[in-house]
This record gives C-alpha cells, structure tokens and sequence, in this order.
C-alpha cells in the first residue's frame, strides 16, 4: 500500500512527491497525459521559483527577465503607467520544462510517476483510499492510505471526496507569436470585465498574449481583438481554466487538496505556481499518511502561509472593475520604482514600499 497517491503531475504534486519522499514515504504520481502538456498555464513567475529548483536548472528553464509592467487603461488616449524596480522582479520560463524538471526531481527523491494514468475516482474508507485508475491498459484500483489532488481546477479528487468547488473560475486563453522580443516590461491592459489581458515577452521564445475572465464574457473575441490591435500573428494557442477562491476546507479524514484543485492562486492574476509550491511545503512538512489527523495540520499551515496573500488579492482585483477616472489616479499614485513583490500583495504596505513611493515623491 502507498503512503501517498498523487493525481497529477503538475508543480504541485511533483514538488509534494519531491519533498515528501525524500522523509522515505512510498508515493505514485498518476498523471492523465504527459507530465508538462497539455500547455494551459502562463510562465511568468516571481525569483521565489529558484527557492524551489536546483541552480543548475535555471540556463535550461529561464527565458526572459522582467523588471516591471506597463498598465494601461481601457479608452483611447489613456496615459501608461509604469511600475519598476531596478534589477529583475520576476522571470519568464519555459513552462512545460519546469513540469518536466520537477517530476525528475520526485523521481531522483525515490517517487514513482506513471503517465497517461487518469484518476477518475477515489472512495475513502475509514482504513484506507481506494484510487479508481483508467489507463492504457485498462481500469484498475490502487490502495493508499492518503490521497492528495493536485489535478487542477476540475479536480475529479475534489469531487470524489465531496469538497466544495473553487468559489469561481475564469476562462483563460493563451497566444504565442513566436518572433523574438528581449523587452524587460510584461503589458497589463485593464480590458476585460472584473480581470485583464496581458502581452509577456519572451526572449527566444517569442511573445505570449493572454486574457482571463468570467466563462459569460467573450473571451474568445476579446482575445481576437487584442491580438489584432497588436497586429501579431499568433502560431499557437492554448486555454484553461483558472480557479479563484479557496473554499472552507481542502480535506478530509484521508485525502487533501494542493494547487489549483484546492484554488491556491492569486486573486489578482489567476497565477498559482508558487502558491502551489508553497502548499506543497507545507503539506510535506506536516503530513504523516500514518496519523491522518495531521492532514488538519496542513489545513491550518497553509492558510497562516498564504490565506492573508490571497484575501489581500481579492482586493486588489477589484480595482478592474472601478470607473476609468478611479483606476487612473490609482494608478498614477503607486507608479514608479516599486518595493512590492507579486506573490505578497501584504507587501503593498512594507517599508521597501515606502521607501520606493517617498523616493518617487523627490
């Protein structure tokens, strides 16, 4: 019997198995596909991603740096305010290679991961958890004494195990245009009901282009809209959904939730790599598959790492919906050299914050 089975091999359940066999428990990834496709997830990401991957990886997964954005109204004629720092804020990756590297990780740490195995049910008895598995070569179970869903925003462990679904989700699209851009500035085009739309240069790699919103807005013709304004040619596409909004409980007696299954992701954004990583930790640290009243235990953890992060960024996200007037002198206020960082918008009010809006004031 496994200590632990993990649905789906994403940045969040690699990162468990990593952490979690390395402490010498028995752990199988099942992954639907291949791990790191489908592509459906932005790859732009704060430097707290190298707390997390070995140095040696980072040539491979890195592609572009970023050291602020661009914000720009909805109208025409509308002012772009920027919001700096003076070395890099974030990084461009190569999204399906950070997959790829985590789950190499896991299975250095003594993991076993099978791809193109789909969990497509779990029953929780009061002794152990039964994984209903389809596969190539057919349906099977497997017994585990805890389960753990990192199998995104339509989870099927959350719904096996009768967990509340994420409070909501947006419709997310993804372009590529794969001309060579080394800008240091990603665009935030306040465009789209209660969210945004967004243009990422990529280095090498080209330019991504993508918008987010409520699955009643045309998104699709949002996304054409913007991308002809730009006049780019887009090569590739991709969408998904993004969850918003962690409900009351991510557990059970025998099962837990990480990642985007759980909707550990910024509000105001819809990013969830390092929210998931952090989980992950978290869940690493406290979790022991043989006294299962410590799933509690990661219940508590992750909320005091990241619940006030979150709660914060609902906030913040409702400045998309306020009039055009409103969001210009907000943004003119805060524009400039920044001191905040993208995953903690706690940090809006840190003394870095401070200091950069009273230099920006001489």
């Amino acid at each position: 019997m496994y200590d632990f089975v993990i649905a789906g091999g994403g940045p969040a359940g690699s990162h468990f198995a990593h952490k979690s066999a390395e402490l010498g428990n028995k752990i199988i990834i099942l992954e639907g596909g291949e791990i790191g496709t489908p592509l459906s997830c932005s790859g732009h990401v704060s430097l707290d991603l190298w707390r997390y991957i070995p140095h040696k990886n980072k040539s491979r997964l890195i592609q572009n740096e970023i050291y602020g954005a661009r914000f720009h109204v909805r109208g025409e004629g509308r002012k772009t305010h920027t919001f700096y720092k003076k070395e890099p804020i974030s990084n461009v990756i190569d999204r399906v290679e950070l997959d790829r590297c985590l789950s190499k990780m896991a299975i250095e740490s003594g993991a076993e991961i099978k791809e193109r195995h789909t969990v497509i049910g779990v029953e929780e008895l009061e002794e152990k958890v039964i994984v209903k598995v389809r596969s190539p070569e057919g349906k099977q179970e497997i017994d585990t004494k805890v389960v753990v869903g990192c199998d995104g925003p339509n989870s099927r462990v959350r719904r096996s195990l009768g967990l509340e679904e994420p409070k909501e989700l947006l419709h997310g699209i993804l372009g590529f245009d794969f001309t060579e851009d080394f800008g240091n500035f990603v665009d935030v085009y306040l465009n789209v009901p209660g969210f945004f739309s967004w243009r990422i240069p990529r280095g090498a790699a080209g330019v991504e282009y993508g918008i987010a919103g409520s699955p009643d807005t045309d998104i699709i013709g949002r996304f054409e809209k913007l991308t002809d304004s730009m006049g780019t040619h887009i090569q590739k596409r991709c969408s998904g959904m993004i969850p918003i909004g962690p409900p009351a409980s991510v557990s059970t007696n025998r099962g837990f939730l990480i990642g985007d299954a759980a909707s550990q992701t910024k509000p105001f954004t819809g990013g969830g790599i390092i929210y998931g990583l952090m989980a992950s930790n978290c869940a690493a640290k406290v979790v022991n598959s043989n006294e299962i009243n410590t799933i509690k235990m990661y219940e508590s953890r992750w909320r005091k790492e990241i619940g006030r992060e979150i709660e914060m960024g609902k906030w913040i996200r409702k400045g998309y919906s306020l009039p055009r007037v409103v969001q210009e002198m907000g943004l003119k206020f805060f524009s400039g050299e920044i001191g905040v960082h993208m995953d903690r918008p706690t940090s809006l009010f840190s003394r870095g914050q401070f200091n950069a809006m009273k230099g920006n004031k001489k």
